[in-house]
């Protein structure tokens, strides 16, 4: 574990800023909640296209704050396995409603409508049905 930069302030969002606050972060975190990736090259591949010196950081970042542990593939040593922890998971409704934001002011955001919709209408058994997938694949919840 690295250590921990010196705070700027108490303010809750410096402090959310200190580690969300670039355009990588909740990608890695997106990729984990709601695409099922867990691989360092499942991350790599993603469409933003990360170089893989921020993303090498931004998973050491994760980890340093909690929000991911690491562990061996234990049906291939050589691969890294990422997971997220509570943590981590606790993120979730910040994603979702970073996506209905995003679908209500970009037209050209890459979001099914109905899901959007059922994001709305329904955000409690939505945010619930993510967290079931998640608790079926034991990679995915430290």
């Amino acid at each position: 574990m690295t250590a921990r930069k010196e705070r700027r302030s108490d303010c809750p969002i410096s402090y959310v800023l200190d580690i969300f606050g670039d355009k990588w972060t909740f990608l890695v975190i997106r990729d984990l909640l709601l695409k099922g990736k867990k691989t360092y090259g499942e991350f790599a591949t993603s469409d933003e296209k990360i170089a893989t010196n921020i993303l090498a950081s931004r998973l050491v970042l994760l980890e340093d704050e909690g929000i991911i542990s690491k562990e061996k593939d234990p049906a291939k040593g050589s691969r890294i396995l990422y997971r997220l922890t509570q943590k981590g998971v606790d993120l979730l409704p910040v994603l979702i409603e970073m996506m209905k934001w995003s679908a209500v002011y970009d037209p050209d955001t890459n979001v099914p409508k109905e899901m959007v919709e059922h994001a709305k209408a329904h955000r409690d058994a939505f945010l619930n049905q993510i967290l079931e997938d998640l608790k079926k694949d034991k990679y995915l919840l430290a």
